[in-house]
């Protein structure tokens, strides 16, 4: 069994925890309660295989603490939220990137773009073609979910997981040719 280690970053209030719970208790919490950082593991199969995956649900992005510089150090796949009704919470999945990829000294690493609470349609503020130019610009998976409806929300963590082994798989692709190239020298 692979463990893999991944991390759920966005504002406050965007329904990190409530997509995580959802996705390891399948139960949608009501009451909104500020997180601190939780930690959850499940175990899954995914296309045949078996992982035990190791989440971590960050607090708010505006606090950077040392168990979230841990996770984003050593996570392998990150799953950046913001909330459909938030402008703000979108132009804060920049920011996340973008701290990720200098605390991890590389542009490329497997990520997953979620806009969530798509219950509330009706107080939409991002479009899906504006959360798809994100996606694409940053090479990356986009679904929009519902927490609430438990809409998307399995397929969303289901293919960061298949991101991270891409990515593995592509990096030691990599390091097998260099490895040939090497011995061939």
């Amino acid at each position: 069994m692979t463990e893999i280690k991944l991390a759920v970053f966005g504002q406050g209030g965007s329904g990190k925890s409530a997509l995580t719970i959802q996705f390891i208790q399948n139960h949608f919490v009501e009451e909104y309660c500020p997180t601190i950082e939780d930690n959850y593991r499940k175990h899954i199969e995914i296309d045949e295989e078996r992982y035990l995956l190791d989440i971590l649900d960050t607090a708010g992005s505006e606090d950077w603490s040392k168990m979230k510089e841990l996770y984003t150090r050593q996570g392998e796949g990150f799953l950046f939220l913001y909330s459909i009704t938030s402008r703000e919470s979108f132009e804060e999945v920049t920011r996340e990137i973008e701290k990720i990829q200098k605390m991890k000294e590389k542009k490329d690493f497997p990520m997953v773009i979620v806009g969530n609470k798509t219950d509330l349609e009706k107080d939409r503020k991002i479009s899906q073609n504006e959360a798809m130019d994100l996606a694409k610009t940053y090479n990356c998976p986009f679904f929009e979910t519902s927490a609430k409806n438990n809409h998307n929300v399995q397929e969303a963590f289901l293919q960061l997981v298949r991101e991270v082994n891409l990515y593995h798989s592509k990096n030691n692709d990599k390091k097998n040719q260099n490895t040939y190239k090497c011995k061939i020298l």
